[in-house]
């Protein structure tokens, strides 16, 4: 049983581009994603409080994205760069949240697999801001750990979803948003931002 993800669609070197020409927008928008993130793994202990297989993973989950919001603040201080006055709307989450089914059950299954999607693309171009930085061995080091941090979470929400759901419907669901993920990220415009 496979539980990563394989991409459909490889990140355009253009991305490290615009991100490396304005680092302190890019760490500004990873610290709110960061945010986002932990909120949105609490945000499915509230919804779900019946779902007891997954809460312990889910609001460790939600505490090492809050460390990591954290540690990214903390790379923000050190060069003066402060938080955004407001979190954006963020045109990559939106377009996927638009994939999901409207029926209860179902959309529980496409959150967690839009979870899983979301965080292997962090993966990947946490990577790529890893192998771009250069002269900050303190930064690259974090990005590094950061990249192996949201591959791991990617695993988690597909083991989520086989708690509740056939093997069959889980793979198959996860390939058709695997492949409209890919035509998002393909389709928008680039930006100093980790989506």
């Amino acid at each position: 049983m496979k539980l990563s993800l394989d991409l459909t669609v490889g990140t355009r070197p253009e991305w490290v581009k615009a991100v490396m020409a304005d680092f302190p927008a890019f760490l500004q928008d990873h610290a709110d994603c960061e945010r986002k993130a932990s909120a949105m793994a609490m945000s499915f202990v509230a919804k779900y409080p019946d779902r007891v297989e997954i809460i312990p993973e889910l609001i460790e989950t939600g505490v090492e994205e809050l460390d990591h919001f954290q540690q990214v603040y903390r790379h923000m201080a050190k060069r003066g760069i402060r938080l955004a006055k407001e979190m954006t709307q963020d045109p990559y989450i939106t377009a996927l949240i638009d994939l999901c089914h409207s029926d209860s059950l179902r959309r529980f299954l496409d959150r967690l697999l839009l979870a899983s999607i979301i965080e292997c693309r962090g993966a990947e171009r946490f990577r790529l801001v890893c192998e771009a930085i250069e002269n900050d061995d303190e930064l690259k080091e974090f990005y590094h750990i950061l990249w192996a941090s949201e591959a791991k979470h990617g695993n988690i929400f597909v083991k989520m979803a086989l708690n509740y759901f056939p093997e069959k419907q889980v793979y198959d669901r996860l390939e058709e948003l695997n492949m409209a993920e890919g035509k998002i990220v393909a389709s928008l415009p680039l930006r100093a931002a980790l989506h």
